[in-house]
């Protein structure tokens, strides 16, 4: 009897499942994973703008009011840890609609509770419930689409993640001028519900996935695993460093232009988010670029891009701080997308863990750097945090650069 994998018309067979760019089925497929990133990151920063707003409303400093943030960042990254796994063992779709769902609904809860405290548990809760999507995401890609259509099509969903983010800071920010904060988080948890419907009805199952027995021991393993590789650390430690430099660079910039002699208003900088914009075309731009030429070739250069875009904020006219924010960020999203479907493909085993670990250290390096760079900030401003990043960033290209020497992690 022939071996059916060696078998032509079964390898024929086998590759007709992998979905591929320019086939029934991809646009959807990649539509769903879209607008699961897009009420990924609009639930998770949408109550930014409103801060100001929860300060008045709960009778609490800044810093308190900073923490509806901070709890749903938090718990995302614990719940990272194990997610990964769970897909692994349970498959794929399920967690993703289970988290698109029960976050949309710990949303409109949030709006419902009569103290703050009950806030801060609902949204604990949405950012634990979130992390299903962002841990599972990279992997179905990873494990459905045509290998060589991996890069751009993460690329697509990184980009719906910098529309999310941009989106959600956008439309809470405006709405909360016309409504009542708690009718702005209800609208937030009504879209994301709709956006979770036409997730369900447009992603396709799962055709590759092969159940991984889910025990503590290959929890373990699969740790071992990914830490032994040669490459898949050295990509942790990259998540770490441009999700730290990313988000100081954002944390920061906005002090500056409050402070003289700019004196912008809150909403004016709030606006300046825009510059996403660059993100969401670079992040699948990047993507193809890296299927042509290979990760190693390119990865090195996008974070030179980020060194470049940051240098040019040092300048003093607004203009070129603006051209200087739009350049780190389009270096940053071409870096991230590179670095994200670098895992999926290293990782040949327990590969939602992988991706897990990877997005683990990403937000490890936001909550991080990000309250570093205000000792920075305090020592020197803004060429304090300049010298920061750059630090963050030397360190990002030493490993870009130790990666390209490593053998089969392309």
């Amino acid at each position: 009897m022939s071996d059916p994998v060696s078998s032509p018309d079964a390898s024929a067979l086998s590759d007709k499942t992998f979905i591929e760019r320019g086939r029934r089925g991809y646009r959807a497929t990649m539509l769903a994973l879209f607008l699961g990133a897009f009420s990924t990151f609009a639930l998770l920063y949408c109550v930014q703008p409103m801060m100001p707003i929860f300060s008045h409303a709960f009778g609490i400093d800044a810093a308190r009011s900073s923490l509806v943030l901070s709890v749903a960042t938090a718990s995302l990254a614990v719940g990272l840890l194990f997610t990964g796994a769970l897909s692994d063992a349970i498959g794929r779709k399920g967690i993703m609609v289970f988290a698109l769902l029960s976050a949309s609904i710990c949303t409109l809860a949030a709006a419902l509770m009569p103290g703050w405290g009950g806030v801060l548990v609902m949204r604990a809760l949405a950012g634990l419930s979130l992390s299903g999507l962002c841990a599972v995401a990279m992997t179905y890609l990873g494990e459905e689409i045509a290998p060589r259509f991996v890069g751009v099509s993460m690329g697509l969903y990184i980009g719906g993640s910098a529309i999310g983010g941009m989106g959600g800071r956008l439309i809470s920010g405006v709405l909360v001028d016309w409504l009542h904060w708690r009718w702005v988080l209800g609208i937030m948890g009504v879209i994301s519900l709709i956006t979770a419907a036409l997730f369900i009805r447009l992603l396709p199952p799962s055709r590759h996935f092969t159940p991984r027995r889910l025990s503590f021991s290959n929890l373990l393993e699969g740790f071992r695993l990914h830490f032994r590789d040669a490459g898949l650390p050295w990509l942790f430690l990259e998540g770490f460093l441009l999700m730290g430099s990313f988000v100081t660079l954002f944390n920061y910039i906005a002090y500056r232009l409050l402070e003289p002699p700019y004196h912008f208003s809150q909403a004016v900088v709030g606006l300046m988010s825009i510059v996403y914009l660059s993100g969401i075309y670079s992040s699948a731009w990047a993507g193809a670029v890296a299927d042509r030429r290979g990760r190693p070739q390119v990865f090195w250069v996008f974070i030179g891009v980020m060194a470049g875009g940051l240098a040019i904020t040092l300048m003093s006219p607004v203009w070129a701080i603006l051209v200087g924010m739009l350049i780190f960020t389009f270096g940053f999203f071409a870096a991230h997308s590179v670095a994200s479907g670098w895992v999926g493909q290293r990782a040949t085993q327990a590969r939602g863990q992988a991706s897990s670990l990877y997005l683990f250290s990403y937000y490890l390096g936001s909550s991080s750097a990000g309250t570093l760079g205000g000792v920075f900030w305090r020592w020197h401003q803004w060429p304090g945090v300049v010298l920061f990043i750059g630090l963050l960033l030397t360190c990002a290209l030493v490993v870009a650069l130790r990666l390209k020497r490593v053998s089969g992690v392309g």
